[in-house]
């Protein structure tokens, strides 16, 4: 098994820009194995933040992805058949639990209630996982960690954790960074000048005033790095701004319109 937790650790650094003191936050809350939730506007970093406290404290990171159709079994395990018979395979919160890594629920609201329930003993002073079809109480590593992650933004009385879920985390808010440093996230992670990081953001900051008002929501960094990535690649930079800043975020004439003036201001 250490093999195989072994492809899940993170060997280089991830480049990532603190905006508060979120990442000092997170190494006290990790101290004492502190279940975290990182709340957040998509695209904003939550992901690229886990991923750069799992290489500073040198853990193993396991990421899942949740969705709609994800189930108890997917996370916890289940017997598979093959040429010898029937056989046991422990999920990724099986594996992270057994092995002390940093398991990583990802749009945690995306799964279904009654399979998030399943992360609650492993959530308490009891930090154990019960593995009901195998007849096995796994208790959890010494380093074991869980962290979710969610839109505020997309939550609904269908779309949302419980309080009892919730009540069970330690939580960080995310938002997107301040103008000069995500200027300076998009040169860095893009190899466009400052000046046209700056006018990406500028793009993106009169986007994300369109927020409730026309738009569900605004142009997230991810996206800036996508446009600058291909102005970087000599692509035009009104051309790449629609493909990747105008036409993934609304399908409305009047708010493309609007969106393509901001552009064409800047650029």
């Amino acid at each position: 098994m250490s093999d195989i937790i072994e492809q899940y650790r993170i060997n280089s650094e991830p480049y990532y820009q603190a905006v508060g003191d979120e990442v000092e936050l997170y190494e006290a809350a990790y101290s004492v194995r502190m279940p975290m939730m990182l709340k957040g506007p998509t695209g904003c970093g939550k992901t690229r933040f886990v991923e750069y406290m799992a290489w500073r404290l040198k853990k193993p990171l396991i990421t899942v992805a949740c969705n709609e159709d994800m189930t108890a079994s997917d996370l916890v395990g289940r017997f598979l058949l093959d040429a010898n018979g029937t056989r046991w395979q422990d999920g990724p919160l099986a594996t992270a639990a057994r092995e002390g890594a940093i398991c990583y629920l990802d749009e945690v609201v995306e799964a279904r209630q009654d399979t998030t329930v399943v992360i609650h003993p492993l959530t308490d002073n009891r930090r154990v996982l019960p593995l009901e079809k195998k007849g096995e109480l796994v208790k959890a590593h010494a380093d074991f960690q869980i962290v979710i992650s969610y839109n505020p933004g997309y939550q609904s009385l269908m779309k949302d954790l419980k309080q009892s879920t919730k009540q069970r985390f330690g939580s960080l808010d995310f938002d997107y960074p301040n103008h000069d440093l995500e200027t300076t996230i998009v040169a860095h992670e893009t190899g466009v000048s400052m000046d046209i990081a700056g006018k990406l953001v500028n793009v993106a900051e009169r986007a994300r005033n369109l927020k409730g008002h026309g738009l569900d929501e605004g142009i997230s960094t991810r996206m800036l790095i996508y446009a600058g990535s291909l102005i970087a690649k000599g692509v035009d930079s009104l051309d790449a701004c629609r493909m990747t800043l105008v036409s993934p975020i609304t399908d409305d004439p009047d708010m493309r319109d609007a969106l393509d003036a901001a552009v064409t201001t800047f650029f």
